[in-house]
Parts: structure tokens; C-alpha cells; sequence
């Protein structure tokens, strides 16, 4: 493919082995479910026309001495990059790192960074027991009588959903306004996404940390939410 598609002779050669990676474990996923028995989709292969990420693994990329800084040497054009926010990868060394990933969000563009360390485990805080039970009106209720609040972040968000999604139909298609309205209505999606993300890793660091033993239902989601009367509620927990 490199020496027919000029594009894929552009991209760096490690980039290009992560592709196809992805695509063979795509495919041994479909065999093996089907080998399996499992129940539902298979996982049938398919063609991303818009691929949101690449990932280079030990070339393809230069960090600055200073680790401010990106740059990506392959034939693409992206050059260099500048890093914004808070990071800690100053803190380790260059050859920690294994994989490089460039990703596209909703927000902007984001670098991943995926490093070769020695994962130390917290300590415990207590030595308790626990058993959870997910409900639609608390997070959770443990077996001490707690009940967590739900947070309902879509709840909250839903109005200001609703009018980002209404102003799409009011600008005509083709024109950057639109674009710039869908990509406000995403950023919206994107934002109840991350916050019930951060939302259940703190609860469950602080459930695990609080107890040696935590027991809790293995429900199917996927079956929850076919019932369309409890989908919303289901999903905003």
C-alpha cells in the first residue's frame, strides 16, 4: 500500500504498523466471537472514512528539552505542536515512553502519552466490607445503609442541549456557521461525557480505598437501555 497510495507513503512506518494492528485485532475479535457463540453483533469489521487518531510509536515524533513542545517528523505537515494545560510528563524520562497518540476531541486536538512505569498501588484507609447496588434514584446504595447521590449531569445540561441542537437546523447547510454550531452542540456532549467519567472514578477510588472487599452486580447495560422508558435515566447515572 505505500508504494500504490502516496498518503500512506507520507505517513511514518511505525504509524502505519499501528493501523494495521488495529485492523487485525478488529478482524480476530469478529472470528473469535463467532467461534464463541456470543450473543448479538459480532463485531463485523469497519471502514472508518474519518479516523480521529494516529498513533507513532518509538519515531516518528521528537519531544522538546523542555517538554513544552511536539513535533512530528513524518511527511504530514503537522510540525510542531505546543502543549497546553497540566501534564506531569516532564516528570519522566523520553525513553519511558512507548507510544505517542494524536487524537481529535470535540475541543481541540489532544497528545497521549504512553509510558513504561512501575504503577504503585495506594494504601487502604480501612479494612471494610461492602456490597454495592446500582439504583436509579441514588449512584448506589451500599449494604451500610448509604446511598450515594446521583449526580444527573445530562439532566442538568439538557436545556442548554436542547437550544445548542435547535440553533443547527436554523443555519444553512454547507456554511461554516453550521459547523461552528454543530461543533458547540458536541462540546456540550462532550463535557456530560467527561463529567460522569471523573464523576465514577471518584467514587469508586474512594469506595476501594475505604474497603478490602467490594461486591457488586455484574448487570448488562446494553439490555437496561433497551427499555425506552428508563434509557435516559439508565445512561445519566
Amino acid at each position: 500500500m505505500r508504494k500504490e497510495f502516496k498518503f500512506v507513503e507520507e505517513l511514518n512506518s511505525m504509524a502505519c504498523q499501528s493501523a494495521t494492528e488495529r485492523a487485525w485485532i478488529a478482524i480476530d475479535r469478529f472470528y473469535s466471537n463467532g467461534q464463541s457463540q456470543k450473543l448479538g453483533r459480532k463485531g463485523f469489521p469497519t471502514f472508518h472514512k474519518d479516523n480521529l487518531s494516529v498513533k507513532y510509536k518509538t519515531s516518528g515524533w521528537s519531544l522538546h528539552p523542555t517538554k513544552r513542545r511536539i513535533s512530528f517528523t513524518d511527511k504530514k505537515g503537522i510540525g510542531k505542536v505546543k502543549l497546553l494545560g497540566k501534564w506531569e510528563i516532564h516528570t519522566y524520562s523520553v525513553k519511558s515512553i512507548k507510544r505517542v497518540r494524536l487524537l481529535k476531541r470535540d475541543d481541540g486536538f489532544y497528545v497521549q502519552f504512553c509510558l513504561a512505569i512501575e504503577v504503585q498501588s495506594e494504601p487502604r484507609i480501612a479494612d471494610g466490607e461492602i456490597g454495592l447496588d446500582v439504583e436509579l434514584e441514588y449512584f448506589y446504595s451500599d449494604s451500610n445503609g448509604y446511598q450515594e447521590p446521583n449526580a444527573r449531569f445530562l439532566k442538568k445540561a439538557e436545556k442548554a442541549i436542547k437550544y445548542a441542537q435547535k440553533q443547527i437546523y436554523k443555519k444553512e447547510k454547507g456554511k461554516s456557521q453550521r459547523r461552528k454550531t454543530r461543533a458547540r452542540y458536541a462540546r456540550k456532549h462532550l463535557r456530560v461525557s467527561r463529567q460522569r467519567s471523573e464523576h465514577a472514578k471518584r467514587v469508586a477510588r474512594n469506595v476501594c480505598k475505604a474497603n478490602t472487599l467490594v461486591v457488586y452486580e455484574d448487570l448488562n447495560v446494553k439490555n437496561l437501555v433497551k427499555n425506552h422508558c428508563l434509557a435516559k435515566s439508565i445512561n445519566d447515572l
